[in-house]
């Protein structure tokens, strides 16, 4: 019955883990990402020029896989310069793809 216990413990420990993961992404997207891919960002005024408009926001797309988003940050892509590790830490990095990209590797 302990092992239960200690089971259901860790098992809800997981997702509120998960949760705050997930939060942290959010946040770390606002405050670091979000001054140039908010509506009214330059990146989601270039993004509108080459794909739909409707998914420019990054927030709003469904097709961002998190090693897609590491990379492009890291190397920048297109008009977006490369982010350096002293701008976004690696883990940082990692929240914030994880956060734009669902959970989709």
């Amino acid at each position: 019955m302990k092992w239960r216990t200690t089971a259901v413990a860790l098992a809800a420990l997981t997702l509120v883990t998960a949760r705050a993961a997930e939060l942290d992404g959010q946040a770390l997207y606002r405050q670091k990402c979000a001054m140039c891919h908010d509506i009214s960002g330059m990146g989601t005024g270039l993004l509108a020029r080459r794909l739909d408009p409707a998914v420019a926001e990054l927030q709003k797309r469904s097709d961002l896989g998190a090693a897609f988003v590491e990379r492009a940050a890291r190397v920048g892509l297109l008009n977006m310069p490369p982010i350096t590790r002293a701008d976004v830490g690696d883990s940082e990095l990692r929240a914030i793809a994880r956060y734009l990209s669902r959970g989709k590797p």
